[in-house]
């Protein structure tokens, strides 16, 4: 962990959902703002799939959609991202080929670990996520309901689907075709399959009007290639591949009820979230539909249902090159904290 732009918190003798303790498990994070003397005033971020706090963070600043002026806002990496604890900085006798499965119960304690002991923050303002970070926003409304005031769940699902888990068996197939794939861990970096998984993932997240309507080209590409190189390409690229299947397995196995608490009544988890809510799917995501955001937003006794009318697909939750949804996202966020 040589990045020094953030700060890490350990766990010792961390023993996850699935039964594996772990000698000692990480949690890299990063804060911005300052904590009110009365702790009043956390945002909790999680981080999304194969992004790490510096992808997501542009977002946060004064006057922004999380305002660093007034909220004390902390981004927890989630186990898998290659911050915190993951396969590609496992201590034997794990490692790449022999990684644990980690789930969003897992991250979730470590989060609510990492707010008490270091910062004495028993009660989380807002969580806030888009994705993967949306649904460790529900755990924390479904797990520990009486920690979290509100909870703004971008794009996200409180259990995945079984069509979000055929997109994800169709990604983790591309992505292991690659020649360098041993059955349990990869021989090399696997270029050829992470150039695949990028394409195929660029034809889900983005919707058939973002492509006729040529949106890239205002994004800052010359062309649809440049833009399947220089974004989808590159993005996956830089990551570990084992942190990246390790990831899909959490995102898969995603589902509030799946513990102790609930034993599978996902009806009862999603009843018992009672922070204030506002659920935000896009109108043209085609993995989190809104069709699923609003079966599951029915079921929770205080929440909204408010879909983003945007044709930016998936990425309409992470408006980095789009103002319109962006200020959805901050309409909501104002909304909520108000």
């Amino acid at each position: 962990m040589s990045d020094k732009d953030h700060e890490v918190f350990a766990l010792p003798d961390f023993t996850l959902q699935r039964g594996i303790t772990l000698p000692r498990a990480e949690i890299a994070y990063r804060t911005y703002g300052r904590l009110a003397a009365d702790r009043s005033n956390v945002i909790l971020y999680p981080t999304s799939y194969g992004a790490q706090h510096s992808d997501i963070d542009w977002l946060i600043g004064p006057g922004r959609i999380l305002d660093s002026a007034d909220w004390f806002i902390v981004i927890p990496n989630m186990f898998t991202n290659g911050l915190s604890t993951s396969p590609s900085n496992l201590a034997p006798p794990f490692g790449p080929d022999r990684s644990p499965a980690f789930t969003h119960w897992d991250n979730v304690h470590a989060q609510r670990r990492l707010l008490a002991e270091a910062f004495g923050i028993e009660k989380v303002a807002l969580a806030y996520g888009w994705s993967m970070g949306a649904q460790q926003a529900l755990h924390w409304g479904a797990i520990f309901p009486d920690r979290v005031e509100r909870i703004c769940a971008v794009c996200g699902s409180a259990k995945t689907s079984l069509h979000n888990q055929v997109f994800l068996q169709g990604v983790r197939a591309t992505l292991t075709a690659d020649p360098a794939w041993r059955g349990d861990h990869f021989a090399a970096h696997p270029v050829r399959g992470l150039r695949a998984m990028g394409r195929v993932y660029a034809g889900w997240a983005l919707s058939q009007a973002f492509y006729r309507e040529r949106l890239y080209e205002g994004a800052g590409y010359s062309s649809l290639e440049d833009f399947l190189v220089r974004n989808w390409e590159a993005n996956f690229l830089r990551r570990d591949a084992h942190d990246l299947l390790a990831s899909l397995d959490t995102w898969m196995q995603s589902d509030i009820s799946d513990n102790p608490l609930y034993a599978g009544d996902l009806d009862r988890a999603l009843a018992s979230i009672r922070a204030r809510s506002i659920i935000m799917p896009s109108l043209t995501d085609l993995y989190f539909t809104p069709e699923d955001s609003e079966a599951e937003t029915a079921r929770m006794p205080n929440a909204e249902f408010r879909p983003i009318d945007s044709i930016w697909g998936h990425r309409a939750g992470n408006p980095l090159f789009n103002s319109e949804d962006e200020e959805s996202l901050r309409r909501a966020v104002r909304d909520l904290l108000s």
